[in-house]
Formats: C-alpha cells, sequence, structure tokens
C-alpha cells in the first residue's frame, strides 16, 4: 500500500519536473522566434537565386562539356545522402521521423542495387544512423550553432566544400538532402531534395521556346511574349560558378528550417508536458486526499472500537 508519504514525495517531484517543462518551452519559444527571423532574412537571397537558375535552365544546353554539377558523372550507382537532425533532443518525434526517413530512403536505394554513403549533420542523426548503418557514414557535422545558437552560412560552406571534394574525386554520382521543412508551428515533415545533379524539374528545352497561349475570361486568346535571354559569359561557364553557390543556399535553406522546425517541435512537446504534468499533480493530488481521508477514518475507527471495548 503507498504511504501518504510517497504520495507527497511524488507529488514535488512532478512540481519539479514541470517547472522544468515550463521554462524550456519558454526557451524553445523564444530561439524559435530568432530561428523563423533568420529563415525569413534569408528567403530573398534563395529566391532570387532560384529564379536566376531557372532563367539559365529554360535555354541550357547539355553537352559533354558541361558541368559535372549539371549533368552528373553519367552514371547511378553510388549515392550519398545529406541528412540534416538537431544536436539535442526533447523535441517530441522531430530527430526520429527523420532518421526513419532516411532509413527508408537506404533501404530502397539498397533495394535498387545501390551503394548508399551518408553525411550526417546533427548529433542525433548521427547517433540514430550509426547503430545501424555505421559503415555508411561518410562525414558527419555537429554543434554548427555553436553557443550563439545562430547557424551561419560559413558552416554550409563546410559542408557543400566537403560534398563537392567527394563529388569531385568520384566518392558519389548523385547527391540527396533529407531534412525537416518547417511548414508550420506544429508541421515539421522530412522533405528529399536532389542536390547533385542539379534537377531542372519539368522544365523542357523545347517547350520553353514554343510560343505560349493564355485563356482571359471572354475566351479569346492572347500569344504571350517567351522571353529569351543572352548569357554572356556562356551558359556552362555560369553554371560552373552558380551550381556550387546554390548547392550552399540549398544547404543553408535547410539548415535554416532544421533550426526552426528543432524548436517549434520542442516548444510544442515542452506543452504537451508541462499540460501531462499538472494533469498528474491533479490526480496524484486527488489519490493523497482519498488515502488521508481513509486513514483518517481508520484510526477513528480504531478510537471508537477501543472505547466501546472499555
Amino acid at each position: 500500500m503507498v504511504s501518504l508519504r510517497d504520495y507527497r514525495e511524488r507529488i514535488v517531484s512532478v512540481k519539479s519536473t514541470r517547472k522544468i517543462t515550463s521554462a524550456m518551452k519558454m526557451v524553445a519559444a523564444s530561439k524559435l522566434r530568432k530561428a523563423q527571423d533568420q529563415a525569413e532574412a534569408s528567403q530573398p537571397y534563395a529566391e532570387a537565386m532560384g529564379d536566376m537558375m531557372s532563367r539559365l535552365a529554360a535555354d541550357v544546353q547539355v553537352t559533354p562539356s558541361s558541368p559535372k554539377l549539371l549533368i552528373g558523372t553519367g552514371k547511378d550507382d553510388v549515392h550519398l545522402l545529406v541528412v540534416i537532425a538537431a544536436d539535442r533532443g526533447l523535441c517530441g518525434g522531430f530527430n526520429a521521423n527523420l532518421v526513419r526517413r532516411a532509413q527508408q530512403q537506404i533501404r530502397e536505394l539498397q533495394g535498387n542495387g545501390k551503394t548508399v554513403k551518408l553525411i550526417c549533420v546533427g548529433r542525433k542523426v548521427r547517433d540514430g544512423l550509426m547503430r545501424t548503418h555505421r559503415d555508411k557514414i561518410y562525414e558527419s557535422f555537429v554543434n554548427l550553432s555553436g553557443k550563439k545558437n545562430s547557424i551561419s552560412f560559413t558552416e554550409a560552406d563546410k559542408i557543400t566544400q566537403c560534398i563537392l571534394d567527394g563529388f569531385d574525386i568520384g566518392d558519389f554520382d548523385t547527391c540527396t538532402l533529407i531534412y525537416n521543412e518547417f511548414a508550420s508551428v506544429l508541421s515539421q515533415k522530412p522533405e528529399i531534395r536532389q542536390l547533385i545533379p542539379y534537377s531542372m524539374g519539368a522544365i523542357e528545352p523545347e517547350a520553353a521556346n514554343d510560343d505560349v497561349f493564355s485563356t482571359h475570361d471572354n475566351g479569346e486568346e492572347e500569344k504571350a511574349i517567351q522571353v529569351s535571354y543572352e548569357f554572356e559569359p556562356s551558359q556552362d561557364l555560369l553554371f560552373a560558378q552558380l551550381l556550387p553557390k546554390n548547392l550552399s543556399v540549398q544547404i543553408y535553406r535547410a539548415l535554416l528550417d532544421s533550426a526552426a522546425g528543432e524548436q517549434a517541435a520542442r516548444m510544442t512537446a515542452m506543452d504537451n508536458a508541462t499540460r501531462n504534468a499538472g494533469d498528474l499533480i491533479k490526480d496524484l493530488t486527488l489519490q493523497y486526499n482519498r488515502a488521508r481521508q481513509a486513514f483518517i477514518t481508520k484510526e477513528l475507527i480504531e478510537i471508537i472500537s477501543g472505547a466501546e471495548a472499555v
């Protein structure tokens, strides 16, 4: 039978836990605001870079002399997965969901006869994948945010340089980025994006040069003007300089998205933990009061019984 002292000690313990989770929730909310501001500040540059790459890709003529980052190695045997997660836990399923998605991607690639290598960004994803895929880890990066809890473009450049060095010496043929996309405070979903060779999406060079028609409400068709760009220097030279920069931008955006998603997930997890601790304290207090009342009733019965016996 649980004693009254046990109930009191447990209530005190849960109250201490609630104070910690409440404090962690407020800290995460503060860091989330900073991470969101940093992510939003990077958007204009990233969008301008994407627009420039789209204009180049619309008229690109792929030749054997085109940059390898654009056309690839001509093979698809070795895949490098760059998996970005957090250095710390206590953020719900943020890290576990990403590790699970990375493991699923590894199984799919190996099922197709591909060789897989991993670059792990974040202590939690490194530890999670090391248990089952230690031999596949190509490189790992931890504690990129440092003591200032902010990610700089220099850190993204370090990862980019590691990828470029490996690609130059032929360590892999395809590079894919896996990270948690920050959709909202309540939603962070794993995202997969190909980095090498550069994916031009659904753009077809022949279709890009055709006339485009738009239909108005009155049914009339108006011929839209298709803009043709002239590039100087050549497209190959521009791609050779822009593709590594675009690689850094994509990784930097993924790092910022992951950082914001981590704080949002931690804030949500700590809020739920605080609520659960409050509910548990209510239940324990109710059980304590019932046990105390039963103890008092028992003592009264013993006193009355003793008095009647006399």
